[in-house]
Protein backbone atom coordinates (compact mmCIF):
# COMPACT_ATOMS: atom_id res chain seq x y z
CA UNK A 1 0.00 0.00 0.00
CA UNK A 2 2.56 2.65 0.75
CA UNK A 3 4.61 2.12 -3.00
CA UNK A 4 1.74 1.45 -4.72
CA UNK A 5 2.19 5.07 -6.08
CA UNK A 6 5.91 4.81 -6.48
CA UNK A 7 5.09 1.13 -8.46
CA UNK A 8 3.02 2.01 -10.57
CA UNK A 9 4.58 5.47 -11.72
CA UNK A 10 7.60 2.90 -12.51
CA UNK A 11 5.56 0.86 -14.25
CA UNK A 12 3.82 3.67 -16.44
CA UNK A 13 7.47 5.31 -17.07
CA UNK A 14 8.67 1.94 -18.08
CA UNK A 15 5.82 1.40 -20.21
CA UNK A 16 6.13 4.58 -21.97
CA UNK A 17 9.50 4.11 -22.24
CA UNK A 18 8.94 0.72 -23.85
CA UNK A 19 6.40 2.43 -26.21
CA UNK A 20 8.94 5.25 -27.67
CA UNK A 21 11.80 2.42 -27.88
CA UNK A 22 9.08 0.57 -30.06
CA UNK A 23 8.58 3.78 -32.28
CA UNK A 24 11.62 4.29 -32.59
CA UNK A 25 12.44 1.13 -33.89
CA UNK A 26 10.01 1.06 -36.30
CA UNK A 27 10.68 4.78 -38.00
CA UNK A 28 14.44 3.73 -38.06
CA UNK A 29 13.47 0.25 -40.17
CA UNK A 30 10.60 1.36 -42.04
CA UNK A 31 11.07 5.25 -43.10
CA UNK A 32 14.00 7.41 -43.43
CA UNK A 33 12.33 10.12 -41.38
CA UNK A 34 15.60 10.94 -39.78
CA UNK A 35 13.99 14.09 -38.04
CA UNK A 36 11.07 12.01 -36.36
CA UNK A 37 13.85 9.40 -35.16
CA UNK A 38 15.86 11.94 -33.28
CA UNK A 39 12.76 13.53 -31.65
CA UNK A 40 12.04 9.31 -30.74
CA UNK A 41 16.00 9.28 -29.66
CA UNK A 42 15.44 12.48 -27.65
CA UNK A 43 11.65 11.40 -26.45
CA UNK A 44 13.61 8.33 -25.29
CA UNK A 45 16.67 9.74 -23.48
CA UNK A 46 13.94 12.15 -21.62
CA UNK A 47 12.02 9.14 -20.42
CA UNK A 48 15.05 7.06 -19.32
CA UNK A 49 16.35 10.56 -17.28
CA UNK A 50 12.71 10.28 -15.79
CA UNK A 51 12.29 6.87 -14.37
CA UNK A 52 15.74 7.08 -13.19
CA UNK A 53 15.11 10.30 -11.25
CA UNK A 54 11.71 8.66 -9.85
CA UNK A 55 13.49 5.68 -8.76
CA UNK A 56 16.11 7.28 -7.35
CA UNK A 57 13.83 9.52 -5.04
CA UNK A 58 13.83 7.45 -2.57
CA UNK A 59 17.50 6.95 -2.26
CA UNK A 60 18.14 10.78 -2.19
CA UNK A 61 15.49 11.41 0.79
CA UNK A 62 17.12 8.91 2.48
CA UNK A 63 20.37 10.09 2.63
CA UNK A 64 19.43 13.50 2.97
CA UNK A 65 17.85 12.21 6.28
CA UNK A 66 20.65 10.30 7.15
CA UNK A 67 22.93 13.24 6.21
CA UNK A 68 20.88 15.58 8.78
CA UNK A 69 21.03 12.89 11.72
CA UNK A 70 24.82 12.52 11.30
CA UNK A 71 25.16 16.28 11.53
CA UNK A 72 22.40 17.39 13.93
CA UNK A 73 20.84 19.14 11.58
CA UNK A 74 17.00 19.48 12.48
CA UNK A 75 16.18 22.23 10.20
CA UNK A 76 15.34 19.95 7.21
CA UNK A 77 12.19 19.28 6.83
CA UNK A 78 10.42 15.90 4.23
CA UNK A 79 6.51 17.47 4.58
CA UNK A 80 6.35 17.67 0.96
CA UNK A 81 7.70 13.82 0.94
CA UNK A 82 4.70 12.95 3.40
CA UNK A 83 2.45 14.81 0.87
CA UNK A 84 3.17 12.51 -2.16
CA UNK A 85 1.21 9.49 -1.91
CA UNK A 86 3.76 7.45 -3.26
CA UNK A 87 6.01 7.94 -0.51
CA UNK A 88 3.52 9.51 2.56
CA UNK A 89 4.21 6.89 5.17
CA UNK A 90 7.99 7.13 4.16
CA UNK A 91 7.88 10.73 4.76
CA UNK A 92 5.80 10.86 7.59
CA UNK A 93 8.11 8.52 9.12
CA UNK A 94 10.95 10.63 8.39
CA UNK A 95 9.36 13.66 9.95
CA UNK A 96 8.51 12.13 12.88
CA UNK A 97 12.09 11.28 13.95
CA UNK A 98 12.99 14.33 12.98
CA UNK A 99 10.64 16.05 15.69
CA UNK A 100 11.90 13.77 17.98
CA UNK A 101 15.40 14.92 17.41
CA UNK A 102 14.53 18.57 17.56
CA UNK A 103 12.71 17.50 21.18
CA UNK A 104 16.41 15.93 22.05
CA UNK A 105 18.20 18.45 20.83
CA UNK A 106 16.34 20.86 22.69
CA UNK A 107 16.18 18.79 26.12
CA UNK A 108 20.01 18.36 25.36
CA UNK A 109 20.78 22.16 25.12
CA UNK A 110 18.08 22.74 28.27
CA UNK A 111 19.91 20.80 30.15
CA UNK A 112 23.45 21.92 28.92
CA UNK A 113 22.17 25.34 29.95
CA UNK A 114 20.92 23.98 33.70
CA UNK A 115 24.35 22.42 34.34
CA UNK A 116 26.40 25.70 32.94
CA UNK A 117 24.17 28.16 35.60
CA UNK A 118 24.79 25.09 38.17
CA UNK A 119 28.50 24.84 37.74
CA UNK A 120 28.48 28.86 37.27
CA UNK A 121 26.87 29.60 40.70
CA UNK A 122 27.77 26.08 42.81
CA UNK A 123 29.53 28.21 46.22
CA UNK A 124 32.56 25.94 45.60
CA UNK A 125 35.49 27.22 43.14
CA UNK A 126 35.54 24.64 40.33
CA UNK A 127 38.85 24.86 37.98
CA UNK A 128 39.56 22.38 35.09
CA UNK A 129 42.80 21.89 34.35
CA UNK A 130 44.67 19.40 31.18
CA UNK A 131 47.03 17.73 31.09
CA UNK A 132 49.14 20.29 29.32
CA UNK A 133 48.41 22.70 32.32
CA UNK A 134 46.37 24.57 30.79
CA UNK A 135 43.11 26.15 32.54
CA UNK A 136 39.82 25.79 30.80
CA UNK A 137 37.17 26.25 33.47
CA UNK A 138 37.35 28.88 36.62
CA UNK A 139 33.35 29.09 37.78
CA UNK A 140 32.21 32.42 39.08
CA UNK A 141 33.40 31.66 42.61
CA UNK A 142 36.69 30.62 41.22
CA UNK A 143 37.44 33.79 39.66
CA UNK A 144 36.07 35.73 42.80
CA UNK A 145 38.68 33.74 44.76
CA UNK A 146 41.44 34.58 42.20
CA UNK A 147 40.44 37.55 41.23
CA UNK A 148 43.05 37.73 38.31
CA UNK A 149 43.07 35.60 34.82
CA UNK A 150 44.54 32.09 34.92
CA UNK A 151 45.52 30.73 31.72
CA UNK A 152 48.07 28.51 33.06
CA UNK A 153 48.71 26.36 35.96
CA UNK A 154 52.01 28.93 36.78
CA UNK A 155 49.90 31.56 37.21
CA UNK A 156 48.61 29.69 40.70
CA UNK A 157 52.10 30.44 41.80
CA UNK A 158 50.97 34.09 42.34
CA UNK A 159 48.99 32.98 45.27
CA UNK A 160 52.23 31.13 47.11
CA UNK A 161 54.63 28.74 45.53
CA UNK A 162 53.44 25.74 48.13
CA UNK A 163 49.79 27.00 46.95
CA UNK A 164 50.38 26.02 43.66
CA UNK A 165 52.69 22.93 44.25
CA UNK A 166 49.62 21.62 46.75
CA UNK A 167 47.57 22.02 43.64
CA UNK A 168 49.97 20.81 40.96
CA UNK A 169 50.27 16.97 43.00
CA UNK A 170 47.04 17.10 44.32
CA UNK A 171 45.68 13.28 42.51
CA UNK A 172 42.39 12.01 41.53
CA UNK A 173 40.03 11.33 44.82
CA UNK A 174 42.68 13.32 46.94
CA UNK A 175 41.83 15.62 49.50
CA UNK A 176 43.90 18.49 50.76
CA UNK A 177 44.26 21.79 53.00
CA UNK A 178 45.85 24.42 51.22
CA UNK A 179 47.02 27.68 52.20
CA UNK A 180 46.46 30.52 49.32
CA UNK A 181 47.97 33.75 49.54
CA UNK A 182 45.74 36.67 48.99
CA UNK A 183 46.30 40.42 49.67
CA UNK A 184 43.50 40.05 52.23
CA UNK A 185 45.57 37.38 54.05
CA UNK A 186 46.23 33.85 53.75
CA UNK A 187 42.71 31.26 53.38
CA UNK A 188 42.82 28.36 54.53
CA UNK A 189 41.12 26.34 51.21
CA UNK A 190 39.96 22.60 50.99
CA UNK A 191 41.23 21.00 47.73
CA UNK A 192 40.01 18.04 46.15
CA UNK A 193 40.13 16.34 42.68
CA UNK A 194 38.47 14.05 40.49
CA UNK A 195 39.62 13.22 36.44
CA UNK A 196 37.14 13.51 33.42
CA UNK A 197 37.25 12.70 29.80
CA UNK A 198 36.05 15.15 27.43
CA UNK A 199 35.89 14.25 23.82
CA UNK A 200 39.42 12.35 24.48
CA UNK A 201 41.03 14.74 26.10
CA UNK A 202 41.57 14.07 30.30
CA UNK A 203 40.85 16.83 32.74
CA UNK A 204 41.70 17.31 35.98
CA UNK A 205 38.39 19.02 37.98
CA UNK A 206 39.93 20.54 41.00
CA UNK A 207 37.13 22.15 43.92
CA UNK A 208 38.58 24.89 46.38
CA UNK A 209 36.61 25.49 49.50
CA UNK A 210 36.87 28.02 52.12
CA UNK A 211 36.55 26.45 55.04
CA UNK A 212 38.33 29.64 57.31
CA UNK A 213 35.54 29.97 59.30
CA UNK A 214 34.76 25.66 59.48
CA UNK A 215 38.34 26.00 61.19
CA UNK A 216 38.32 29.15 63.51
CA UNK A 217 35.13 27.78 64.58
CA UNK A 218 36.95 24.26 65.71
CA UNK A 219 39.83 26.40 67.01
CA UNK A 220 37.40 28.69 68.81
CA UNK A 221 35.65 25.97 70.66
CA UNK A 222 38.74 24.09 71.65
CA UNK A 223 40.05 26.82 73.36
CA UNK A 224 37.02 27.28 74.99
CA UNK A 225 37.68 23.29 76.04
CA UNK A 226 40.69 24.13 77.51
CA UNK A 227 39.98 27.43 79.41
CA UNK A 228 36.82 25.99 80.85
CA UNK A 229 38.60 23.12 82.20
CA UNK A 230 41.07 25.19 83.23
CA UNK A 231 39.39 27.88 84.68
CA UNK A 232 37.07 24.98 86.67
CA UNK A 233 40.26 23.68 88.41
CA UNK A 234 41.75 26.90 88.82
CA UNK A 235 38.78 28.52 90.72
CA UNK A 236 38.43 25.17 92.47
CA UNK A 237 41.77 25.47 94.51
CA UNK A 238 42.40 29.54 93.98
CA UNK A 239 38.84 29.91 96.13
CA UNK A 240 39.76 28.06 99.33
CA UNK A 241 43.42 29.52 99.07
CA UNK A 242 41.84 32.90 98.95
CA UNK A 243 39.70 32.66 102.06
CA UNK A 244 42.41 31.47 103.85
CA UNK A 245 44.88 33.66 103.11
CA UNK A 246 42.50 36.34 104.10
CA UNK A 247 41.14 34.60 107.18
CA UNK A 248 44.88 34.36 108.47
CA UNK A 249 45.72 37.66 107.37
CA UNK A 250 42.94 38.98 109.89
CA UNK A 251 43.77 36.61 112.84
CA UNK A 252 47.51 38.20 112.17
CA UNK A 253 46.11 41.33 112.20
CA UNK A 254 44.27 40.81 115.73
CA UNK A 255 47.30 38.83 116.96
CA UNK A 256 49.21 42.44 116.25
CA UNK A 257 47.39 44.71 118.26
CA UNK A 258 47.00 42.28 121.34
CA UNK A 259 51.08 42.63 121.61
CA UNK A 260 53.08 45.62 122.51
CA UNK A 261 55.72 47.40 120.19
CA UNK A 262 58.52 46.00 121.65
CA UNK A 263 57.56 42.43 121.96
CA UNK A 264 60.32 39.76 120.29
CA UNK A 265 57.57 38.49 118.71
CA UNK A 266 56.30 41.86 116.38
CA UNK A 267 58.82 41.20 113.79
CA UNK A 268 58.06 38.03 113.03
CA UNK A 269 54.15 38.51 112.52
CA UNK A 270 55.04 41.89 110.80
CA UNK A 271 56.64 40.00 108.43
CA UNK A 272 54.06 37.42 108.36
CA UNK A 273 51.02 40.11 108.04
CA UNK A 274 53.12 41.95 105.05
CA UNK A 275 53.67 38.39 103.40
CA UNK A 276 49.63 37.49 103.91
CA UNK A 277 48.61 41.37 102.75
CA UNK A 278 50.57 40.09 99.51
CA UNK A 279 49.32 36.79 99.00
CA UNK A 280 45.97 37.33 99.57
CA UNK A 281 46.24 40.56 96.93
CA UNK A 282 47.43 38.33 94.58
CA UNK A 283 45.18 35.38 94.71
CA UNK A 284 42.36 37.89 94.73
CA UNK A 285 43.91 39.24 91.66
CA UNK A 286 44.55 36.10 89.76
CA UNK A 287 40.42 34.85 91.02
CA UNK A 288 39.17 38.33 89.85
CA UNK A 289 41.45 37.34 85.97
CA UNK A 290 39.85 34.09 86.09
CA UNK A 291 36.50 35.20 86.89
CA UNK A 292 36.76 37.57 83.75
CA UNK A 293 38.26 35.02 81.20
CA UNK A 294 35.54 32.96 82.01
CA UNK A 295 33.48 34.94 79.33
CA UNK A 296 35.61 33.79 76.53
CA UNK A 297 34.09 30.14 77.55
CA UNK A 298 30.18 31.71 76.54
CA UNK A 299 28.68 30.05 73.72
CA UNK A 300 27.50 33.54 71.88
CA UNK A 301 24.87 33.44 69.71
CA UNK A 302 23.90 35.94 67.20
CA UNK A 303 20.35 37.65 66.75
CA UNK A 304 20.22 38.99 63.01
CA UNK A 305 18.75 41.81 61.74
CA UNK A 306 19.10 44.15 59.24
CA UNK A 307 21.99 46.81 60.32
CA UNK A 308 22.73 50.22 58.18
CA UNK A 309 26.32 49.56 58.14
CA UNK A 310 26.53 53.59 57.55
CA UNK A 311 24.54 54.29 60.88
CA UNK A 312 26.77 51.91 62.99
CA UNK A 313 29.97 53.51 61.84
CA UNK A 314 28.49 57.29 63.10
CA UNK A 315 27.34 54.91 66.37
CA UNK A 316 31.04 54.50 66.85
CA UNK A 317 32.25 57.61 65.93
CA UNK A 318 30.17 59.50 68.37
CA UNK A 319 31.26 56.82 70.87
CA UNK A 320 34.62 57.44 70.97
CA UNK A 321 34.87 60.86 69.66
CA UNK A 322 36.35 61.84 73.02
CA UNK A 323 39.41 59.68 73.43
CA UNK A 324 40.03 60.11 69.63
CA UNK A 325 40.13 63.76 70.27
CA UNK A 326 42.58 63.24 73.34
CA UNK A 327 44.99 61.23 71.24
CA UNK A 328 44.82 63.38 68.64
CA UNK A 329 43.86 60.58 65.67
CA UNK A 330 41.84 61.52 62.51
CA UNK A 331 39.38 59.14 61.73
CA UNK A 332 37.78 58.39 58.38
CA UNK A 333 34.70 56.24 57.37
CA UNK A 334 33.75 55.09 53.48
CA UNK A 335 30.80 52.68 53.56
CA UNK A 336 30.34 51.78 49.37
CA UNK A 337 27.37 52.42 48.31
CA UNK A 338 26.36 54.56 51.08
CA UNK A 339 23.39 52.29 51.58
CA UNK A 340 25.43 49.26 51.98
CA UNK A 341 23.35 47.01 54.82
CA UNK A 342 24.57 43.97 56.63
CA UNK A 343 22.17 40.97 58.45
CA UNK A 344 24.24 40.66 61.60
CA UNK A 345 23.50 41.00 65.40
CA UNK A 346 24.09 44.62 65.62
CA UNK A 347 25.37 44.12 69.39
CA UNK A 348 28.09 41.93 68.78
CA UNK A 349 28.87 43.73 65.68
CA UNK A 350 29.19 46.76 67.65
CA UNK A 351 31.54 44.76 70.21
CA UNK A 352 33.66 43.26 67.42
CA UNK A 353 34.54 46.96 65.94
CA UNK A 354 34.78 48.42 69.27
CA UNK A 355 37.64 46.01 69.76
CA UNK A 356 39.08 46.24 66.73
CA UNK A 357 38.89 50.22 67.03
CA UNK A 358 40.52 50.22 70.91
CA UNK A 359 43.75 48.22 69.72
CA UNK A 360 44.03 50.68 66.72
CA UNK A 361 44.09 53.73 69.04
CA UNK A 362 46.36 51.66 71.55
CA UNK A 363 48.73 50.94 68.65
CA UNK A 364 48.76 54.67 67.91
CA UNK A 365 50.12 55.60 70.97
CA UNK A 366 53.63 56.69 70.27
CA UNK A 367 53.10 57.81 65.98
CA UNK A 368 52.71 60.96 65.12
CA UNK A 369 49.74 62.19 63.08
CA UNK A 370 48.15 59.13 63.52
CA UNK A 371 45.01 57.64 61.29
CA UNK A 372 42.35 55.22 61.36
CA UNK A 373 40.70 54.38 58.25
CA UNK A 374 37.14 52.46 58.96
CA UNK A 375 35.63 51.23 55.45
CA UNK A 376 32.97 48.73 54.47
CA UNK A 377 32.65 47.50 50.79
CA UNK A 378 30.35 45.47 49.11
CA UNK A 379 31.71 42.60 47.08
CA UNK A 380 30.31 40.46 44.12
CA UNK A 381 28.17 37.51 46.28
CA UNK A 382 27.07 39.58 48.22
CA UNK A 383 29.75 39.70 50.34
CA UNK A 384 30.43 42.54 52.93
CA UNK A 385 34.32 43.27 53.71
CA UNK A 386 34.86 45.82 57.08
CA UNK A 387 38.34 46.94 57.13
CA UNK A 388 40.14 49.17 59.93
CA UNK A 389 43.63 49.80 59.07
CA UNK A 390 45.62 52.58 60.82
CA UNK A 391 48.98 53.83 60.15
CA UNK A 392 50.82 52.43 63.55
CA UNK A 393 53.91 50.12 63.92
CA UNK A 394 51.92 47.08 62.31
CA UNK A 395 52.00 43.53 63.27
CA UNK A 396 54.72 41.16 62.08
CA UNK A 397 53.90 38.03 60.04
CA UNK A 398 54.86 35.70 63.12
CA UNK A 399 52.61 37.68 65.13
CA UNK A 400 49.63 37.83 62.68
CA UNK A 401 48.20 34.10 64.01
CA UNK A 402 49.65 34.52 67.73
CA UNK A 403 46.90 37.38 68.27
CA UNK A 404 44.41 35.41 67.68
CA UNK A 405 45.43 33.02 71.09
CA UNK A 406 43.31 33.44 73.99
CA UNK A 407 45.70 35.57 76.29
CA UNK A 408 48.11 36.59 74.21
CA UNK A 409 49.04 40.17 73.65
CA UNK A 410 51.53 42.56 72.03
CA UNK A 411 49.90 45.74 73.94
CA UNK A 412 51.48 46.80 77.35
CA UNK A 413 48.49 46.03 79.55
CA UNK A 414 46.62 43.97 77.83
CA UNK A 415 44.44 41.30 78.44
CA UNK A 416 45.23 39.00 75.63
CA UNK A 417 40.90 38.56 74.85
CA UNK A 418 40.01 41.12 72.63
CA UNK A 419 40.72 39.51 69.09
CA UNK A 420 39.72 36.38 70.31
CA UNK A 421 36.25 37.52 71.27
CA UNK A 422 36.31 39.32 67.54
CA UNK A 423 36.89 35.84 65.95
CA UNK A 424 34.35 34.42 68.31
CA UNK A 425 31.69 37.12 66.98
CA UNK A 426 32.81 36.35 63.48
CA UNK A 427 32.30 32.86 63.71
CA UNK A 428 28.80 32.76 64.76
CA UNK A 429 27.93 35.11 61.53
CA UNK A 430 29.95 32.66 59.41
CA UNK A 431 32.83 35.59 58.70
CA UNK A 432 36.57 35.32 58.81
CA UNK A 433 39.32 37.81 60.47
CA UNK A 434 42.31 38.41 58.54
CA UNK A 435 45.06 40.82 59.42
CA UNK A 436 47.41 42.29 56.79
CA UNK A 437 49.33 45.14 56.24
CA UNK A 438 48.30 48.91 55.69
CA UNK A 439 50.06 49.91 52.20
CA UNK A 440 52.09 52.66 53.47
CA UNK A 441 52.68 51.33 57.05
CA UNK A 442 50.64 50.04 59.72
CA UNK A 443 48.01 47.04 60.66
CA UNK A 444 44.86 46.42 58.86
CA UNK A 445 41.89 43.79 60.14
CA UNK A 446 39.19 42.55 58.02
CA UNK A 447 35.94 40.76 58.80
CA UNK A 448 34.70 39.30 55.25
CA UNK A 449 30.55 37.86 56.23
CA UNK A 450 29.37 35.96 53.49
Amino acid sequence: MAFNGFSGGIVLRVAGLATTLVGLALVAVLTRWYATMAIFSALALAQALLLARHAGRVGREVGRFLDAVAYDDTTISFAGLARNTGFSELGAAMTRVMEQLRRSRAEREEQAQYLQTLVAHVPAALISVDEKGGVHLLNLAARRLFATACARVEDFSHHGPAFAAGLEGLKPGEGRILQMERPGGVLQLKATATDVVLKGVRQRLISLQNIESELSAKELMAWQTVIRVMAHEVMNSLTPITSLAATAKDNVADALKQIGQHDPARPGLDDAAEALETLTRRSEGLLHFVQNHRRLTRRLSAQAEIVPVRRTFARLHRLLADELRARDIDISFTVEPETLELAADADLLDQALINLLRNAIEALRDTADARIALTAVSHLGGRVAITIADNGPGISADEREKVFVPFYTTKRHGSGVGLTLVRQIAAVHGASVSIFDTPGGGASVRIIFN
